[in-house]
């Protein structure tokens, strides 16, 4: 371990590594109980689900390491496809033939606090760009307004 991570913790109720940490917590909506699984880091869960009650149906089940192992890789998989469903919401591409040439358009948006940035970009089938301009975010990306895109000679969309 290095100096800027904590040790293991293995309780009943917490349990962490050095990436993440599984904490059972008393369900706000009801009797029951909660987990949650904190990334290191980061002040907001990445996922709470419903945690299983004890055998005094009471208290809560506690923490174990396989628990934890199929908590771990839940998460996991939660923050990746939320990652590919936000990479897809900022990028779209779609394919169209203009003068018999298949060109792909593509707009990638870039999200910024100040405000967003988008680009709109044609390449042809072996990948070589052919334009690139500046587009706003609002801007809609399908196969009518790529082509007419194209058709204009790369001008710039107005929107």
């Amino acid at each position: 371990m290095t100096d800027d991570t904590q040790d293991p913790v293995h309780e009943d109720r917490v349990w962490s590594d050095e990436r993440w940490t599984a904490r059972v917590i008393k369900n706000e909506d009801d009797d029951g109980w909660a987990v949650a699984m904190f990334l290191e880091g980061q002040a907001e869960p990445a996922l709470v689900g419903p945690w299983t009650m004890g055998r005094d149906k009471k208290n809560p089940k506690p923490l174990d390491v396989n628990a934890f192992n199929t908590l771990v890789k839940t998460a996991s998989e939660f923050i990746r496809r939320s990652e590919q469903q936000r990479h897809a919401e900022l990028n779209k591409s779609v394919h169209v033939t203009v003068d018999g040439r298949r060109l792909r358009v593509a707009l990638a948006i870039v999200p910024d606090e100040e405000g967003a940035t988008a680009t709109l970009r044609a390449t042809n089938e072996y990948d070589e760009e052919l334009a690139v301009v500046p587009v706003p975010p609002t801007f809609r990306l399908n196969a009518a307004s790529a082509e007419a895109w194209v058709v204009s000679g790369f001008e710039k969309p107005r929107r």
